[in-house]
């Protein structure tokens, strides 16, 4: 099952956060989410924070085209991706492959 859609433009992405981790990365899908570890505590909005300035960084997308749409209180989010790039389409669909 894929982890994202695209609507109007945007892509919209299902992520799974596992926030206080090791280390920040991408791990791959996690049914239909894709799995992100990111180190930021889920404490006042923060780990939301992080993960977008997190995949600004990693897709090298401005933060204000990353929005996140639901979840902002719980370890499952959908985020609305604006502008994105096919590099950025390439790289979602090749978690799916994993």
């Amino acid at each position: 099952m894929a982890c994202f859609e695209e609507r109007d433009g945007c892509i919209i992405l299902s992520v799974r956060v596992v926030p206080r981790a090791s280390k920040d990365g991408i791990r791959g899908v996690l049914g239909d989410a894709l799995k992100v570890r990111i180190q930021a505590p889920p404490v006042e909005g923060k780990a939301n924070a992080y993960l977008v300035k997190f995949l600004s960084k990693q897709w090298k997308i401005p933060r204000r085209d990353i929005e996140i749409l639901s979840g902002e209180t719980g370890r499952n989010k959908r985020l609305r991706i604006l502008n994105p790039s096919p590099e950025l389409r390439a790289e979602l669909l090749s978690f799916g492959e994993e």
